[in-house]
C-alpha cells in the first residue's frame, strides 16, 4: 500500500496525530517499566528457599525462666516437640527465614584481611536443623555428634566452633572453581577459624534482600541456641494438628512461657512478601487501566476520523477501492501513528529506568522487555482500530457520496 496519502491525510492533521502518538509512548515508557517491576517481584517471590515450606511450623517464645538452666530446658523441650505424634523433626534455632530476625556476620577465607570476603546469614541449631529445614548437603558431610555445642558453652574466651556447612553459593564465591570442603573461615564467631566441613545446595537468608546472588550466602554453626524460637517439620495435611499440640506442649514444660507466633512457614512467606504481592496487583491495574485509556484514545480518533472523511471514502470506494483496502488503510495509519509512539516510548523508556535506578536504587531495564512492549502496543493498535475501520469499510459508495 502506497502510504504517501496517509503521510498527507496525518500532516493535515497534526494535532489529533501528535496527541495519539504522546499517548502511545507514554503508554509504552510507563507499561515497559511496570512490567520490568512485577517481572522483578514475582521472580522474588518465586526464589526458592531451600526449605520443606509445606512442612514446616514454627513457634517464637518468651519467659522461659532462669537464664542458668536454660540449656537443659529446651532440650527438654525438643525433646517433647519430638515426641509429638506427625512430628519428622523438630528444632531449635535462632531464626528461620522470613521472620524478621536475621544473623549476620562477616567472613574472610584469608587471617587478618584487610576487607571481608562477604557477609553471610548465619543459622544456629541443633542434630535436626537440617532435617527439619529440608535443606540438602551435596558435599561434604553433616556436623557429627561430637561437634555441637550449647549456647552456654559460647561464653568461654577459648571456644572453638568445630565446624561449618554452608551454602553452594557462598561456597561458590569463596572458592570459585575449588572444593570448599576443608576451607577455613575467619569471622567472630570462636577463638579459631572454623573449617567448612558440608554444603547446602540452597538456604535463603533470613531477609532476602542481598540481590540475587547475596541472598543465598548463608552458613550453619552447630550451636543450640536458647532463643525461643523452636521450627517443626510434619505432613502438609497434620500442620495444624501438629503446631496445635506443640503449642500445648511448650505450655506444659513451662508454664509461665509466652507464646509470641504460632504459625506455618507458608503463612510466614505470604506475610513476608504481602508488599510485593500487592505491588505486583497494583502495577498490574495501573497496566491494565493505561493499555484501556490508551485503547479508548484511539478508538475516539479513528471513529472522529472515519466520519470526517465520509466524502473521502466514498469517492475511493465510487473509483473501485475494496473494503479490504480501506481497511488496511486505517490499520496503515493507526500501524505509523503506534510506531512512532513506540520510538519515543522506549526513549522515555529508559529514562524513566535511570529516574528510578537514581532514586529507588532499582537495577537496569533489561533491553528485552521494549520489544515485549512494542508488541502489545501494536497489537492493542490494531485491535482499538479495527472496528472504527470495519464501519468505514461498510460505508456505501452512493451513501457517500451523497453526503457531500
Amino acid at each position: 500500500m502506497d502510504i504517501r496519502p496517509i503521510l498527507s491525510t496525518l500532516r493535515r492533521h497534526k494535532t489529533a496525530s501528535a496527541l495519539i502518538v504522546l499517548e502511545i509512548a507514554l503508554s509504552c515508557a510507563i507499561v515497559c517499566n511496570a512490567m520490568f517491576l512485577i517481572g522483578s517481584r514475582i521472580e522474588r517471590m518465586d526464589r526458592p528457599t531451600g526449605m520443606a515450606e509445606d512442612e514446616i511450623v514454627r513457634i517464637n517464645t518468651a519467659g522461659i525462666g532462669s537464664s542458668d538452666d536454660a540449656d537443659a530446658r529446651y532440650k527438654v523441650d525438643v525433646a517433647a516437640l519430638r515426641a509429638i505424634p506427625g512430628v519428622k523433626a523438630a528444632t531449635t534455632t535462632n531464626h528461620v527465614p522470613f521472620d524478621n530476625s536475621s544473623w549476620n556476620t562477616s567472613v574472610s577465607i584469608k587471617p587478618d584481611q584487610p576487607n571481608p570476603s562477604l557477609n553471610t546469614a548465619t543459622y544456629l541449631g541443633d542434630e535436626q536443623l537440617l532435617q527439619t529445614f529440608g535443606a540438602r548437603i551435596v558435599a561434604g558431610r553433616n556436623f557429627l555428634p561430637g561437634e555441637y555445642l550449647d549456647w552456654g558453652q559460647m561464653e568461654g574466651a577459648d571456644v572453638a566452633v568445630p565446624a561449618a556447612i554452608v551454602t553452594r553459593a557462598m561456597a561458590e564465591k569463596l572458592y570459585p572453581g575449588e572444593s570448599a570442603i576443608g576451607k577455613l573461615l575467619h569471622d567472630s564467631w570462636g577463638s579459631k577459624p572454623i573449617p567448612i566441613v558440608g554444603v547446602v545446595d540452597t538456604l535463603i537468608r533470613p531477609n532476602d534482600n542481598e540481590g540475587p546472588a547475596g541472598a543465598y550466602y548463608s552458613m550453619v554453626l552447630p550451636i543450640r541456641p536458647t532463643f525461643g524460637r523452636f521450627a517443626l517439620r510434619t505432613e502438609p495435611t497434620r500442620r495444624d494438628e501438629v503446631l496445635k499440640a506443640a503449642v500445648a506442649s511448650l505450655k506444659r514444660t513451662n508454664p509461665n512461657r509466652i507464646i509470641l507466633d504460632e504459625n506455618s512457614f507458608s503463612d510466614v512467606k505470604a506475610k513476608y512478601y504481602r508488599q510485593d504481592k500487592a505491588m505486583v496487583w497494583l502495577l498490574g491495574a495501573v497496566c491494565v487501566a493505561l493499555l484501556v485509556v490508551t485503547a479508548l484514545g484511539i478508538v475516539g480518533l479513528a471513529s472522529f476520523w472515519v466520519q470526517q472523511r465520509t466524502k473521502q471514502i466514498g469517492v475511493r470506494r465510487a473509483l473501485g477501492a475494496t473494503r479490504g483496502q480501506i481497511l488496511r488503510y486505517f490499520q496503515t495509519e493507526n500501524f505509523l501513528l503506534a510506531t512512532l509512539g513506540i520510538i519515543l516510548g522506549m526513549l522515555g523508556a529508559f529514562g524513566l529506568n535511570q529516574l528510578l535506578m537514581t532514586h529507588y536504587e532499582l537495577p537496569r531495564l533489561p533491553a528485552y522487555y521494549l520489544p515485549i512492549g512494542a508488541v502489545a502496543l501494536w497489537l492493542l493498535g490494531q485491535i482499538a482500530v479495527f472496528g472504527p475501520a470495519r464501519r468505514a469499510a461498510a460505508v456505501p459508495p452512493a451513501i457517500a457520496t451523497r453526503s457531500v
